[in-house]
């Protein structure tokens, strides 16, 4: 048995619908990239019964840094970092941590309930929970009588 790379190249859209189940959530949440500034924090976005959770790895920050909105259906996330050029007897060696401004946009979908929207920060981790419309929730299965 052999191992061959996957050449993305070579499938055709009428072979596949999706090349990944990333590119169903960007089509899905997104319609641009959704990032803007220095870097982009990574994002999980968890569907539930009742709501959707957009979980975004920012560590090292303080609740107060970020500024969260809703405006024509497109949730914005973002953080602005201002440079302080502090003074300091210290000489890196190597210096790999800064912390950088970002936007992070999602686009919502219609059956969610933007009045609704909270957010909490711990542990590094933003989670913005999204409500759905009482119209777009799960419901139970039933059964159909056949007359």
């Amino acid at each position: 048995m052999a191992l061959v790379r996957f050449n993305h190249s070579n499938w055709t859209p009428e072979k596949r619908s999706y090349r990944d189940f990333s590119d169903l959530m960007n089509l899905f949440w997104n319609d641009f990239d959704g990032c803007a500034g220095g870097s982009c924090p990574a994002a999980n976005i968890v569907e539930t019964d009742d709501s959707f959770k957009i979980e975004v790895a920012v560590p090292g920050f303080d609740k107060k840094d970020f500024q969260i909105h809703v405006e024509n259906q497109y949730l914005t996330i973002s953080n602005n970092q201002e440079e302080k050029n502090e003074e300091k007897n210290e000489r890196y060696a190597r210096k790999e941590f800064i912390r950088h401004s970002f936007t992070r946009s999602f686009r919502l979908s219609e059956w969610v309930d933007t009045q609704k929207i909270q957010a909490h920060y711990e542990n590094g981790i933003l989670t913005v929970e999204i409500p759905k419309k009482e119209e777009a929730k799960t419901k139970p299965a039933r059964q159909i009588e056949i007359s």
